[in-house]
């Protein structure tokens, strides 16, 4: 085999495949399509198990002094891999230099996401942010500049709603990190249905994101087609803020220009979690459901960043984020503090 570091996902309790070697991403290939002597592949199957069993590095020679291999974990927590980094050559090769490569999960029945260490420095955030920034929303993700360019989100929109299990997803996104610097990342993931603390079944979207080098210097994904161009440069009004929503959850996907000052939707430690105010869940569940039927609106109350409820006026249409996916694409503004009763909900 190529001595060139590669990246394996093992998201569920079945065998890894490889989604790249070196800088090159692969459609999720069983190792021994890459790896095709006998020996070597049992010593990398053997290196990857103890890895799994540890989760420390693994830096082995084989019994016969032919081989050298080394496996790097990539946990998401101290009870799960997602995924590992493998080398095999001869003892006497340098170790040659490895990409970043970092877990993650978006937890969709909450509508969270949760980051790992790998992943943050991938990022360019420092150690001591960690923990201020490892968990929150879903919606977050997609908000400008950790992902400028809009390549293909309405297809990893889509199948964030459609949520079915088992379905993978492969993309290549620019992340610009905080020091500006742009890189192609390309990302894994799986969807998976699994039990969560309270024995209910949570949907899941387990994944890797991998550096595969300066976004100038690689093909990134096209520019978006059925997520519009005409929705995603258009201007609103003073005072007016669009998001995506999920019409299933009526949780945020992701904004389209700037967000709404004052409002809880980050989920970032310190912060309120995004909600709707329970007695107004069912004003929102009607604007949902008369989405099918054409424009609806109506006043909601969302949890504000100081953990008050602030009042909002929201029109809300349907729109394609793939050929078979809706979701809502929703204009808000503050409502006005006349002490008027709400606008009649309308579908």
């Amino acid at each position: 085999m190529a001595t060139k570091w590669l990246l394996l996902e093992m998201f569920e309790g079945r065998r890894p495949t490889v989604i790249a070697v070196g800088r090159s991403p692969k459609k999720f290939l069983p190792l021994d399509r890459i790896i095709n002597h006998r020996l070597t592949l049992s010593e990398a199957k053997a290196a990857i198990a103890e890895a799994a069993a540890s989760y420390r590095q693994v830096d082995r020679i084989s019994s016969d002094g032919s081989r050298r291999t080394v496996v790097v974990p990539l946990p998401i927590s101290r009870q799960r891999l997602h995924g590992v980094m493998l080398w095999s050559g001869p003892p006497s090769d340098a170790l040659p230099p490895r990409d970043r490569a970092g877990a993650w999960y978006f937890n969709i029945t909450t509508g969270t996401s949760t980051r790992s260490d790998d992943l943050l420095d991938l990022m360019g955030f420092s150690p001591e942010e960690y923990d201020a920034v490892r968990e929150h929303s879903i919606a977050a993700v997609f908000a400008d500049p950790l992902t400028p360019n809009y390549s293909e989100q309405g297809t990893a929109l889509a199948r964030i709603v459609r949520a079915e299990q088992g379905q993978e997803t492969q993309q290549v996104w620019t992340i610009r990190r905080p020091d500006g610097e742009l890189r192609a990342a390309h990302f894994s993931c799986r969807m998976v249905h699994e039990p969560g603390p309270d024995g209910d079944i949570q949907r899941l979207l387990r994944g890797i994101t991998h550096d595969i080098g300066p976004a100038t210097e690689t093909p990134v994904a096209p520019p978006p087609t059925i997520l519009e161009h005409r929705v995603l440069e258009a201007s609103a009004d003073d005072g007016e803020y669009r998001v995506i929503m999920n019409t299933r959850t009526l949780q945020m996907l992701r904004w389209i220009g700037p967000p709404m000052p004052g409002i809880a939707w980050e989920a970032l430690e310190g912060e309120p979690s995004p909600a709707i105010h329970p007695d107004d869940i069912a004003v929102a569940r009607v604007m949902s459901d008369g989405l099918r039927e054409g424009r609806t609106a109506g006043r909601v109350r969302v949890r504000a960043l100081d953990g008050s409820w602030t009042a909002l006026d929201t029109k809300a249409v349907l729109m394609l984020l793939d050929q078979s996916t809706t979701a809502a694409l929703v204009t808000i503004r503050l409502a006005e503090p006349n002490g008027s009763d709400a606008p009649e909900t309308y579908f």
